[in-house]
């Protein structure tokens, strides 16, 4: 419990000056769902505050301050990861769950971040600014007006997802001998069992 009556309260103001009020608001709404109690632990704030880091040097060359993005296309594992967080997270925010967002935003700029290491693509990284918006308007307004925009983000349209994307044309089978796995094959996403044995003896 924390209270003024318990003199155990956080204040804010402090938090801030050490953290950044992105970071406060960030860790505030990945602690646990709205309608829950939730345990304060400022030790946890650093985890918010690295998240919020890595998105920075995805799009920023912390050295030159320029931007750190480039013009390169997208493959199709990065469409899928792009699509997949884009309608997970509008899914999320428009049922409140906040805690998931920031979940669901710190494994898709992990996967940029392990998946180009040089620097991203600039296509991959800009939507992730719009998506972290709502939680982090600071930090994602400053970006916005490094990629060259003019007006504010808060009134440009949430990024839109493609259904196609959001569905495997290939699934993964392990394949078992004897309670054991032996080996894993990848099939369409539609075959049936014939065709899943056929692969598992082929390989």
């Amino acid at each position: 419990k924390m209270g003024k009556s318990l003199k155990n309260a956080v204040a804010p103001d402090d938090i801030c000056r050490d953290f950044g009020a992105d970071t406060l608001r960030v860790y505030e709404m990945s602690m646990g769902p709205l309608d829950t109690s939730r345990p304060w632990a400022t030790k946890d704030v650093v985890g918010s505050q690295r998240f919020l880091q890595r998105l920075w040097r995805l799009a920023v060359n912390e050295d030159t301050g320029e931007l750190a993005t480039t013009d390169a296309n997208l493959s199709e594992g990065d469409l899928k990861q792009l699509h997949r967080t884009i309608a997970g997270v509008r899914d999320d925010y428009e049922n409140l769950r906040l805690n998931t967002v920031v979940a669901k935003l710190i494994e898709y700029v992990n996967y940029v971040t392990k998946t180009y290491a040089g620097g991203a693509p600039r296509e991959i990284v800009e939507p992730v600014v719009l998506l972290v918006a709502p939680l982090a308007p600071h930090i994602a307004e400053e970006l916005w007006k490094r990629f060259g925009h003019e007006g504010t983000i808060t009134y440009e349209a949430f990024p839109e997802f493609d259904e196609k994307y959001l569905v495997d044309d290939e699934i993964e089978v392990p394949v078992q001998i004897n309670g054991k796995v032996k080996s894993r094959i990848n099939v369409p996403a539609d075959a049936d069992q014939d065709a899943v044995f056929e692969a598992a003896f082929a390989d």
